[in-house]
């Protein structure tokens, strides 16, 4: 059993602290939002991730995990802190940290004995030195310590899953036996553990995502060449996906990537690349066609219905996936401020996303289910695949909408099917299916 401390219990923070937890360690969620704080110490969570909830009771109750907001309570026994504050979107791309810097400095004033910090956060290359030199000028006297990077891989909506079966462990530091003491706290998930150097480790998050992001821009504009082409995409991603040096992962066309990894860190690995005099014209190209995805949908709507003004359109789903309630960069906020400038009225509906999408959405109109949703509407969207869009009864669906129009933004239906049933059907790169 080891002491760990976690500093910031949003989505990384708390998934991280509390699998850490459930491998008998012994943890301190610290953050600095009181009412997070106090929500946490009732049992209410400030994220949607499926299992955690039941997990973050199991432990508080078995006395292995607990939050705070004193830096005092949660360092007093640590060998560890795993700082995993947010890195929000800068200005010109860049990631912001000034939370990592405070971290860092009421980790540096409350140290009381020899202590490993841990970057958890996603932060440029270079940011490992530089909490090095936050912690060591902030100290009041000099207490030996270390810096390791160990950047997440978790995928929100099986962040647990992911958490307890990694593909690998990335472990970056100057100090050989601080990053096998790291080391030592992931044994236990029996993964590959990669160990470099600090700069080289928080590169490999930004190159991972960034990859990923790239393979999911470039099916896309595969699918607009299919569509052109009379192709369908869904049977090219296919007959591609099974090649290995290929696979079939992140090559299913629709909407783009959102979330806070995939827009944030390829706009903040560009930005690096800039400031270095580079041209990183190939990630360029990655967010240009993410954001032509979401105009696509608007112009596909057009085509259907002609004029948006007076137009009634439901948006099935918020989130920007599945199994979350994330709603940050998702398609549906940029929808909906596009069909709202060009005049028509949005209705919305989502399994968990509720109650976020009435803050981030206000202006939308937000109903119980699916098929309230359709009353009045006329046309649909599909902006999120969760698994209950996958079986609605699309003839009560029809039969409740004013037109007939759906636009299929992540190719969830049979484009024969939605036509014997009497709807308009656009997909996502379906070729003659989507005619």
């Amino acid at each position: 059993m080891k002491n760990i401390c976690v500093v910031g219990v949003g989505y990384v923070g708390l998934v991280t602290g509390t699998c850490f937890a459930d491998l008998g360690n012994r943890i301190t969620g610290v953050d600095i939002v009181e009412e997070r704080i106090a929500n946490l110490n009732k049992g209410i969570l400030p994220i949607y991730e499926p299992g955690l909830e039941e997990m973050v009771k199991r432990n508080v109750n078995a006395g292995r995990l607990k939050f705070t907001t004193s830096y005092a309570e949660g360092l007093k026994d640590a060998d560890f802190v795993f700082i995993a504050v947010g890195t929000p979107e800068g200005v010109d791309g860049e990631a912001d940290l000034q939370y990592v810097r405070q971290a860092a400095i009421a980790t540096a004033e409350a140290m009381t004995k020899p202590l490993i910090v841990v970057n958890k956060s996603t932060v440029p290359v270079g940011t490992g030195d530089w909490v090095a030199d936050i912690i060591r000028q902030s100290q009041p006297s000099p207490i030996p310590f270390s810096v390791v990077s160990c950047p997440e891989f978790l995928r929100e909506g099986s962040a647990i899953v992911d958490f307890m079966n990694p593909h690998r462990t990335v472990l970056g530091s100057l100090e050989a036996d601080a990053a096998d003491k790291v080391a030592q706290l992931h044994l236990p998930l029996r993964a590959p553990i990669v160990v470099t150097d600090l700069r080289t480790a928080e590169m490999i998050k930004y190159a991972s995502n960034a990859f990923l992001a790239t393979k999911i821009s470039f099916i896309n504009e595969i699918a607009n060449i299919c569509e052109a082409l009379g192709a369908d995409v869904k049977e090219v991603a296919a007959g591609m996906g099974y090649d290995g040096r290929i696979g079939k992962q992140f090559l299913d066309a629709g909407l783009g990537y959102g979330g806070s990894c995939f827009p944030k860190d390829v706009k903040a690995l560009a930005h690096m690349a800039s400031v270095q005099g580079k041209h990183p014209q190939l990630l360029q190209a990655v967010m240009d066609i993410n954001g032509d995805q979401r105009k696509l949908v608007v112009n596909k709507l057009r085509e259907l219905l002609g004029e948006l003004d007076d137009k009634v359109v439901g948006l099935l789903g918020l989130a920007f996936k599945p199994n979350t309630d994330d709603m940050r960069d998702a398609p549906s906020l940029e929808i909906a401020r596009a069909l709202q400038i060009a005049g028509a009225r949005v209705k919305g509906y989502d399994p968990v996303a509720m109650t976020m999408a009435g803050r981030m959405l206000p202006n939308v109109q937000l109903v119980d289910d699916p098929y309230e949703l359709a009353e009045g509407c006329d046309a649909l969207v599909v902006i999120t695949e969760w698994n209950e869009f996958k079986n609605l009864d699309m003839e009560r669906i029809k039969a409740s909408m004013r037109g007939s129009a759906v636009v299929d933004g992540r190719n969830l239906y049979d484009a024969a099917q939605m036509g014997q049933l009497g709807f308009r059907y656009r997909g996502i790169g379906r070729g003659y299916n989507g005619k």
